[in-house]
């Protein structure tokens, strides 16, 4: 596929709708238990869930021009270098050289080296920045 330098307003509200399902999924299932079996299992599948759902929304726009992405950690970058750690670096975020990443400056604060355990709170944060940063440069 060649690459995208624009998506319809229509496709990134579709996105943000079926990332928003997804996370209101998880959070009925974890309304229907209790105790320490219960809750050890959802704190062991939490990470899991939400590190797959950082690769949504990755997948969702991974044709987008890389030059209107910028190179600074901004929630696009942050979305795209999770991702591409956690398919090809066993979940250790690795920092692309031609990057400026600043840890703190990134909506999780991971820094090179990091094992990437997204949890629901800092999964909706970044969310919701990579979806704005998406509509501010790409819609």
């Amino acid at each position: 596929m060649l690459a995208v330098s624009s998506y319809s307003k229509d496709y990134i509200d579709t996105c943000r709708a079926r990332v928003a399902e997804h996370v209101s999924v998880y959070r009925a299932m974890i309304a229907t238990g209790d105790g320490t079996d219960f809750t050890a299992a959802v704190a062991a599948f939490e990470p899991v869930f939400f590190n797959n759902l950082v690769l949504v929304l990755e997948s969702a726009f991974v044709h987008r021009l890389r030059g209107k992405e910028n190179k600074d950690g901004n929630p696009l970058t942050e979305v795209r270098l999770l991702s591409a750690s956690l398919l090809r670096n066993g979940g250790i975020l690795a920092v692309d050289k031609g990057i400026r990443w600043t840890p703190g400056a990134t909506v999780l604060g991971y820094a090179a080296g990091d094992r990437i355990e997204v949890r629901e709170p800092g999964f909706l944060a970044l969310a919701k920045a990579f979806f704005a940063d998406v509509a501010a440069k790409y819609a």
